[in-house]
C-alpha cells in the first residue's frame, strides 16, 4: 500500500516543527549552536524556536547548586596537619563561558573548581596557627578568600555565593593530636597544681588563723579565770575574816579542827608534841 505524497509532506512538516521547538524549564538558561558555534545565549523560561538540524540547544540548570568535595588536608603556619571538610554553593552566571569552559559538563566544572577552592582555603589556613585554625570564626576564613574563589570560577562562567566549611579536625594519623593532648594534659595539670598551691596556701593560713584564736582564747579564759580565782579567795577571805570578827574562839576552834583533819589524814601519823602544847588545847577541853 502506497501512502498518498501530502501524508509524508505532513509527516515530514511534524519531524521538522518537533526540531525546531524546544522549551526552557523555570530556573533553567538556554543556549543555541549554530553548527556548533553558539550564536544565541540566555534563554529564558519558555517555548524557544530553532533552526531545525542546522542549530541545537543546550539547557542549563541555573538554580544553586551544593558543590560537594573530599576533605583537604592543609599545614597551618606552625607546620601542623589540619583536616577540612567543605562544600560550595554556586550558580551558572554566564552559559556562553561556562559551555566554552566545560563543553556543558557540570561534573567537569566541579572538578575544575575543586582546585580553585582548594587553593584559596590553603592560602588562609597555611597564614593561621592552629589554634586560629581550629578554634576561630570559620566565617572569617571563607569571607576573605571567597572574591579570590569568584575570580577563578567566573572563567567556568560560574559564581561561588557561599563557601561552608563542615568541620575542621586534626587527621588521626598525625601526632599533631597527641601534641595537642600532651598540651592539654600539661595545662590542666598546670592548673590543678596552682590550684593545690592555692588550696594548701589558705589551709595554712586558716590553720595559722585558728591556732591565733586558739592562743587568745585560752589567754581571755586564763585571765577571767585568774580574775575570778582572785575575786574568789578575796570573797573567802572577807567572809573567813568576817567569821573570825563575829566569834574568834569558834573560827579559833574550826581552824584547829581542820589542823587535826589534815594532820592525821593518813591514819598512821605519829605526831610529838609537849604536853601543853597550844596544838593539843582542844583535844584536852573543849574550851
Amino acid at each position: 500500500m502506497r501512502f498518498p505524497g501530502w501524508m509524508a509532506a505532513v509527516v515530514a512538516a511534524l519531524v521538522l516543527l518537533m526540531g525546531s521547538v524546544f522549551v526552557v524549564s523555570e530556573g533553567h538558561t538556554a543556549i543555541v549552536l549554530n553548527l556548533g558555534r553558539v550564536s544565541r545565549v540566555d534563554l529564558g523560561p519558555g517555548l524557544h524556536f530553532k533552526l531545525p538540524l542546522v542549530e541545537s540547544a543546550r539547557i542549563f540548570d541555573r538554580r544553586l547548586q551544593v558543590l560537594p568535595a573530599e576533605p583537604e588536608r592543609y599545614l597551618t603556619s606552625e607546620r601542623k596537619d589540619v583536616s577540612v571538610d567543605f562544600f560550595a554553593i554556586g550558580q551558572i552566571q554566564d552559559a556562553r563561558a561556562f559551555y566554552r569552559a566545560t563543553g556543558g559538563d557540570e561534573s567537569a566544572a566541579v572538578d575544575r573548581l575543586a582546585p580553585i577552592i582548594k587553593d584559596a582555603l590553603r592560602n588562609e589556613i597555611n597564614a593561621r596557627t592552629l589554634q586560629q585554625a581550629v578554634s576561630g570564626d570559620r566565617t572569617e576564613i571563607v569571607k576573605s578568600q571567597l572574591d579570590v574563589i569568584n575570580r577563578g570560577a567566573a572563567t567556568l562562567g560560574v559564581r561561588i555565593l557561599d563557601l561552608r566549611i563542615k568541620q575542621l579536625d586534626l587527621p588521626t594519623d598525625s601526632r599533631v593530636i597527641d601534641d595537642v593532648y600532651n598540651r592539654m594534659r600539661a595545662q590542666r595539670q598546670q592548673v590543678a597544681s596552682r590550684l593545690r598551691a592555692e588550696g594548701e596556701e589558705q589551709a595554712n593560713e586558716i590553720r595559722a588563723g585558728a591556732d591565733r584564736d586558739q592562743q587568745v582564747i585560752i589567754a581571755e579564759a586564763e585571765r577571767d579565770a585568774q580574775k575570778l580565782r582572785g575575786e574568789g579567795d578575796a570573797e573567802a577571805a572577807r567572809i573567813y575574816a568576817d567569821a573570825a570578827n563575829r566569834d574568834p574562839a569558834f573560827y579559833a576552834f574550826q581552824r584547829s579542827l581542820e589542823a587535826y583533819r589534815k594532820a592525821f589524814a593518813g591514819g598512821d601519823s605519829v605526831i610529838v608534841l609537849e604536853r601543853n602544847d597550844p596544838f593539843l588545847q582542844y583535844m584536852r577541853s573543849d574550851r
